[in-house]
């Protein structure tokens, strides 16, 4: 029992810091700004929903696609923290109608899951840096346990995805409340630094896997 409850903390404890539900809804308020409350709370949900399914598939079958197309996971956190950095310039800059929030409101009006999956599930809320240590936590499985026990602790994993899903849809369904709360001059306030917050992460993910990749040259 203690290794099912220590598999779910592991998959929470370990994505929610990185996934950060409550940092990104200032930013998923601001791309959403031209949508009405049923329709960003209609998004809030398949964002979540996306945000599992793409957290479910780098726990479980990460490592063997990024091992089958020849890509390691430095490659990866450079190629997304570029993302994440143009992301966060963009948003840092943007006017009172930036170019994203029309196929926001596209997404918001159609019936495939899809149409929210860039920018708000990849890389807003479910990045690089989430792929990476999904991946990582999927890696580390027991090599001797019974099929069971594996099943099992499969079933704390996507527990604990399941946990990051309804925060991720509390965080997003809950931006607008607290966005009336803090007024339109708070709103802004909270969205550039949130933005210069994403890139910063965008920066740091960069620079990890340049970092891992040049340790990498040296060996």
């Amino acid at each position: 029992m203690s290794e099912i409850v220590n598999a779910f903390l592991l998959v929470f404890a370990g994505l929610f810091p990185i996934v950060n539900p409550l940092g990104s809804a200032p930013i998923f308020l601001s791309l959403t700004g031209d949508c009405t409350q049923s329709e960003r709370n209609r998004l809030a949900w398949m964002v979540a929903s996306n945000g599992f399914c793409l957290l479910l598939g780098s726990l479980f079958f990460g490592s063997a696609i990024l091992e089958f197309f020849g890509i390691t996971v430095p490659v990866v956190r450079v190629a997304g923290g570029l993302v994440v950095t143009a992301m966060g310039w963009r948003i840092l800059n943007e006017d009172s109608t930036p170019p994203e929030r029309a196929a926001v409101r596209a997404a918001a009006n159609s019936t495939q899951k899809r149409d929210s999956f860039y920018p708000l599930t990849l890389p807003l809320t479910v990045g690089p840096g989430s792929i990476s240590v999904a991946i990582t936590i999927g890696s580390h499985r027991p090599e001797e346990a019974t099929t069971a026990h594996t099943l099992l602790l499969a079933g704390a994993a996507i527990a604990g995805l399941l946990a990051i899903a309804a925060t991720i849809y509390v965080s997003y369904r809950f931006a607008a409340p607290l966005a009336r709360f803090l007024g339109q001059g708070g709103v802004n306030v909270l969205i550039r630094l949130s933005a210069f917050i994403l890139m910063c992460i965008g920066i740091e993910i960069i620079w990890g896997g340049i970092s891992t990749l040049i340790t990498g040259l040296g060996h």
